[in-house]
This record gives C-alpha cells, structure tokens and sequence, in this order.
C-alpha cells in the first residue's frame, strides 16, 4: 500500500478523517465532492482511496478472457498490460481530481493506493471514528444496477459512519428523517449523525420508531427526552407496519433530505432494502 501525502495544515481533527473511494468512476467523483464538502466544515483530513483490483489482474492473466465494452458491446483482449496500464491511468485521474477538489482549503488530504479486494483495502484503512462517502455505483456495475455491491458490502461492514451519496440531491425536502430500534447505543450513535446534518443544512429532523422495535414505555420516555439534541422542530413518528413501500411513503410525506439509520435498525435488514435505498434521491447515512 502507498499513500501520498499533500501539504497542509496539521489536521487535528478529534473526530477522525475523510474518506473517499475514487475507483474511476462518474460517481465516485459526485462524491468527492460531497467528502470534500465535509473536509471543508469540519476541518478534517480527507484521504482518497484507489484499489487496483486484484481479481480484475488475475482474471486478465489468463489468455482466452475478454471484455466486453458497455456502450459499445464489443468484445476486446484483455490482457494484463493493458489492465496495469488502466489502473495507472485511473489512479492518476483520482490524484489530480482529490487536488482540484481540495484547492484552496488548506486542510490536509492525500491519496492511498492499494492492490487487493477493495472492500478489504477499505476497511483495512477505516476507523470507528472515520467518515466513508461512497458513490452508488462503481465503474464495474452492471448497466441499470442501482448500487454497486462494493457499497453494499461496505455498508454493512464499515466500522465508521458510511455516507452513501447520491447524483442530485433533490432540493426542495427539507427534513433530517433518522429511523431508531430496540438497540441503545446504535440510537445513540444515529441520532448525532442525523443532529450533525441538520446544524450543517439547518433542518428540523423526523425521528421513526418502527412498530417491531420492541421498546418498552420507560425507554420511548427516554427517547422523547433525547429528542432535545435534535433541535427545534423535531417531530416522533411511530409506524406499525415498517416494509419497504411504507418507509417510501413515509419519507415523501416528511419531504426527506437525508435518511439516517443504523445497521442496527431492522429495517436496514428487511428485505427490499437495497431497492429501497437504490429508489431514494437523497443521501443514505449507514451508522455502526
């Protein structure tokens, strides 16, 4: 593994760094600009992350493989030169796009390029208190796949808070909608993600309480307690049902700008979850 290092400013940053998956594709840089957005309000250190993919090496070693273009439907040799001379490519476009988007902030950021899985070279890098911002989907993803399976295992194994961006944030929803369960300390961890986006976009926030959380009355008490930190404007909403479409209901009528929840929460283990998610235009935070 290699990483380079930018000058800047010491980061000094509590809370952990930035960071960002730059694997060459459209949407891996719409999400670097949403990590340097972060970087920018936090003063954190951002670190863009390059996998040359070891599966894609070994797969071009051999001499009947080929590939097939997306848009063209041709099929091509695939050799290992030309996979190596694509990485060096591809790594060079994520270097000068993490300088551009980082010009004039002075904060510290660098690039790590590593050769493995890319979802155990990510999380070989991140830490609980780390920010991941993932793209939807990746270079590799199939046309019409909504999320990329790297984001999806990601997700669900980060040990950090994962940002999953989206293209075009829709502009006029105006509310933080966080969902809770049964487990305390996820709660916790959910409800200051969902707190710190609405003192960044100065919106009030919604807070779910699925009907199969199992809560006892002593501990809803204590939930509406906490709502405090949530700010002005906060408003509990209990469902007895919580399926897919009833959460897509719900999330238009509170005019959603960002859905927060944590792998904790069942509905992130319902069935349906990833066309859920894939069918939202607006940014997913997954918390630990």
């Amino acid at each position: 593994m290699v990483t380079e290092q930018a000058s800047g400013m010491p980061s000094g940053n509590p809370h952990g760094r930035v960071l960002v998956l730059l694997d060459g594709s459209r949407m891996s840089y719409v999400a670097l600009k949403a990590a340097a957005d972060i970087a920018r309000r936090t003063g954190a250190e951002i670190l863009g992350v390059f996998v040359e993919e070891s599966n894609l090496l070994r797969s071009a070693g051999y001499g009947f493989a080929r590939e097939v273009g997306a848009a063209s439907g041709i099929s091509r040799p695939f050799s290992t030169d030309k996979v190596e001379e694509r990485m060096v490519r591809m790594a060079d476009q994520a270097r000068k796009a993490l300088a551009e988007a980082m010009s004039g902030q002075g904060s510290r950021h660098g690039l790590s390029i590593a050769r493995g899985r890319v979802i155990d070279e990510v999380l070989t890098l991140t830490a609980p208190d780390d920010i991941l911002v993932l793209g939807r989907t990746g270079w590799s993803s199939g046309v019409g796949r909504p999320i990329g399976s790297t984001a999806l295992g990601l997700i669900r194994r980060s040990p950090s808070r994962v940002l999953l961006w989206c293209e075009r944030p829709v502009s006029d929803r105006n509310r933080i909608v966080v969902f809770l369960n049964d487990h305390e300390q996820a709660n916790h961890r959910a409800m200051l993600a969902a707190a710190e986006s609405a003192r960044h976009l100065h919106q009030p926030v919604t807070v779910i309480l699925p009907g199969d959380a199992g809560l006892t009355n002593e501990r809803l008490e204590r939930i509406k307690q906490d709502l405090d930190v949530l700010g002005a404007g906060t408003r509990l909403r209990q469902l007895t049902v919580c399926d897919p479409s009833t959460v897509a209901r719900v999330l238009h009528e509170e005019k959603a700008s960002e859905l927060v929840m944590s792998r904790e929460c069942s509905l992130f283990r319902k069935p349906g979850m990833e066309d859920l998610v894939a069918s939202l235009n607006l940014p997913v935070t997954v918390t630990p």
